[in-house]
């Protein structure tokens, strides 16, 4: 395996992720023994979301250079949960935004579908998750 394809597959977190969270890769190519990785997120979030993700595959990145700016014509993702048998929006609540007394957050976010805390949901239905 050559130098590139062995940073690729050591990085490969990472460019998961930037293409799960709407992270634009425009080059991604060896430059000085190192892989450049150069882009746009679509916040400051999302951009130290990145770094994160960097950090755990290699907190020392030293074979890594990145050139990640915000352009916030991107759209940030939307998280998204399929109601499973024997949910409720307090346990959706607690799972997703670390407490079930949040759960008029999912609410808002599903205005469409939800009504208020006596709304009833099924097995497959499809509710946006806000950040917590």
């Amino acid at each position: 395996m050559d130098r590139l394809e062995a940073l690729k597959a050591k990085y490969a977190a990472v460019t998961e992720f930037a293409k799960a969270n709407n992270v634009r890769i425009d080059h991604l190519h060896l430059q000085d023994d190192k892989l450049f990785l150069q882009g746009a997120a679509p916040s400051e979030k999302y951009k130290n979301r990145v770094w994160d993700v960097i950090k755990e595959v290699d907190p020392m990145y030293g074979d890594l250079t990145v050139d990640l700016g915000i352009d916030s014509s991107i759209p940030e993702p939307i998280q998204t949960y399929t109601v499973k048998a024997g949910d409720s929006l307090w346990k959706i609540a607690q799972d997703h935004l670390g407490n079930g007394a949040h759960y008029p957050k999912i609410i808002a976010a599903n205005s469409s579908k939800l009504k208020d805390e006596h709304s009833v949901i099924h097995p497959g239905d499809v509710l946006v998750i806000p950040e917590a």
